[in-house]
């Protein structure tokens, strides 16, 4: 007969593991498809980004900033000395 209890007592517990184990891991699974989600916009604001600073990195932008935002001019050729 204690046997018996204690089968059953074993058997309660195990179910009742069982569904803890498949909430927590539910949880996780969500957990982890809101984590993808962030890494996609992530990614898609890194391109965005890369294609902002290509945009940057022409020349004609920067010298158009240079002109405007700093006032710097093109050296006159005289004055412009070639070393090796």
């Amino acid at each position: 007969m204690l046997l018996n209890f204690g089968l059953y007592i074993a058997i309660i517990l195990s179910a009742l593991q069982v569904v803890v184990s498949r909430h927590d891991a539910r949880y996780l699974f969500v957990e982890l498809q809101s984590l993808l989600q962030k890494q996609d916009k992530l990614n898609e604001q890194w391109g965005r980004l890369q294609l902002e600073y290509g945009a940057y990195a022409v020349n004609d932008r920067v010298e158009e900033y240079a002109r405007t935002k700093l006032g710097m001019t093109e050296p006159i050729h005289s004055s412009v000395v070639l070393t090796k």
